[in-house]
């Protein structure tokens, strides 16, 4: 069973991860460092969240669905890999050689924002302990 019934509800959780790591002045600064903008494309359910990690800027921008920035990096996969991603528990390199993730862009910046995700890990966990999403951290 998929752990999100609908787009929303991957946008009240993921999606309002990279809200606030959009907000956050240690972290945010340095997912901007990478001067890029990536989309996240997931499957099961259908849904897209596009991120504007762009040196310089004091905010990032995060779009939910359609947006009209351009993005330079592409991430697919389904949303259930997405999530335990963000829980620590997918390595990406594993995922992207057994076609679990698909990244297209520049491989650089795509590895440059690798180790950025570790201390996010936790944040995810305490996001969705503070929505009462318990049912999410069982995976």
């Amino acid at each position: 069973m998929a752990y999100f019934k609908d787009p929303q509800e991957v946008y009240d959780t993921i999606g309002k991860l990279f809200q606030d790591l959009a907000e956050d002045e240690e972290l945010g600064s340095k997912f901007r460092d990478a001067d890029t903008i990536v989309s996240y494309e997931y499957r099961d359910p259908d849904s897209t969240i596009t991120v504007a990690l762009k040196e310089g800027d004091l905010e990032g921008r995060v779009d939910f669905g359609p947006t009209d920035m351009e993005p330079e990096i592409v991430m697919s996969m389904d949303a259930d890999i997405a999530h335990k991603f963000w829980l620590g528990k997918v390595n990406p390199t594993v995922a992207l050689a057994r076609g679990q993730m698909k990244a297209k862009g520049p491989v650089a910046k795509i590895l440059k924002m690798v180790p950025l995700t570790k201390p996010v890990y936790s944040r995810y966990e305490a996001l969705l302990e503070s929505q009462g999403r318990n049912d999410l951290l069982d995976v």
